[in-house]
């Protein structure tokens, strides 16, 4: 009788380029930073506000909603330019942006108390350690040696 001994195969942990880390992370956060607002729809008092014109303490304009549509669309072209901008370009593009996004992403807590402040806060914390995350990849991009 022979004893039948299976070994695991170990599983390949394939190098990511800094390029698919970055829009990854980008992608990420803009899907949290769109559905933290739709998700937000449901909060008691938000559709009423729409359909009176108010979005927060802001009256419903169209300079307001492209100032929202261009706060969404850098994200998005961020998963865009994290692949296809040579590597200077884009590590500064990525440096750039992540740290603009910082700011903006912790006025969203702005004036929110109570149980509000948890959903808010939570989305935040993600958003700035994704926002982190796009920092040090791109602070730390792999640099190759000068051929002499």
């Amino acid at each position: 009788m022979s004893t039948r001994t299976t070994t695991a195969a170990l599983l390949e942990n394939a190098p990511i380029t800094v390029q698919a880390k970055l829009a990854a992370a980008w992608t990420s956060f803009m899907f949290l930073y769109v559905y933290v607002d739709v998700i937000g729809f449901y909060k008691p008092g938000v559709l009423d506000g729409i359909q009176n014109g108010l979005v927060w303490e802001f009256e419903v304009s169209a300079a307001l909603l492209t100032t929202f549509l261009v706060s969404v669309s850098i994200p998005a072209v961020m998963v865009v330019l994290s692949t296809a901008l040579p590597a200077r370009a884009n590590r500064v593009s990525n440096l750039v942006v992540a740290t603009l996004y910082i700011p903006f992403t912790l006025f969203n807590a702005v004036g929110e108390t109570g149980e509000w402040l948890v959903y808010y806060g939570f989305a935040i914390v993600v958003e700035v350690l994704l926002l982190a995350a796009i920092l040090r990849w791109a602070w730390a991009w792999p640099r190759t040696r000068a051929v002499a």
